[in-house]
Order: C-alpha cells, then sequence, then structure tokens
C-alpha cells in the first residue's frame, strides 16, 4: 500500500490517510468542502459541493490519475432534499462512463458540512 497526501486538499483531520493505493487502484478518503489554503470551510450547499469535486479532483491528480477514471464514488449527503442540486454539480466533473455510486442521507457529516464523497478510481 502506498500513502498519497497533497496540500491540494484538506488534510486529514483525525488518524486516517487522505488516499491510499493499493494495486491499480486508488481508494480516497471522505473528501469535504475544506478550501485548503484557507482551511476554511466553503460557504453553502452550491460551493460546498463544487469544493468537495475539486478536492477530489486535486486528491486523484496527487495520486497520479484523474477523476476521469473513477470507478465508483459514495456521496454522503445531509439532506435528501439536496440530491437534484448535488446532481447537477457531480455532473459537472464526472462524465460518461459514470461510475457506479451510492448516495445516501445521513444525520451528521464532521463539521457539520452538507455533503462529502470519497472515490475510488483506476491508476
Amino acid at each position: 500500500m502506498k500513502i498519497v497526501s497533497t496540500e491540494k486538499a484538506p488534510a486529514a483531520i483525525g488518524p486516517y490517510s487522505q488516499a491510499a493505493i493499493v494495486g491499480n487502484m486508488v481508494y480516497t478518503s471522505g473528501q469535504i468542502p475544506i478550501i485548503p489554503e484557507t482551511g476554511e470551510l466553503a460557504e453553502g450547499l452550491e460551493a460546498q459541493a463544487h469544493q468537495v469535486f475539486k478536492n477530489l479532483t486535486e486528491l486523484l491528480k496527487a495520486s497520479g490519475t484523474d477523476i476521469s477514471k473513477a470507478v465508483k464514488t459514495t456521496v454522503f449527503i445531509k439532506h435528501m432534499d439536496d440530491f437534484a442540486a448535488i446532481n447537477a454539480i457531480y455532473a459537472q466533473y464526472f462524465s460518461e462512463p459514470f461510475p457506479a455510486r451510492s448516495c445516501v442521507e445521513v444525520a451528521k457529516l464532521p463539521k457539520n458540512v452538507l455533503l462529502e464523497c470519497e472515490v475510488i478510481a483506476e491508476l
């Protein structure tokens, strides 16, 4: 296993790695909408969604791949009523052939953010 770390995505806020490479696959930790340059949270649903996918894009790039190689995503959202808005932004970052995806509503996320996403991608 090779651990991936980059300053272009938020630092881990606990005992975990930003991403791990095993074989020809990259497994990212869940990314929340922290702006890496400031450590602040993006504000509002749209800004948070864009920041999450930007963080994932940078983390995958640091891993030696890109978001087009994603094979599976898991999206955690605070309110299922936000699904359509998040889905529209998601579609700006992922293109056909789309990765498999799970999307679940959760009671609470770290730092009380509105969404979190993790990705499994090919190198």
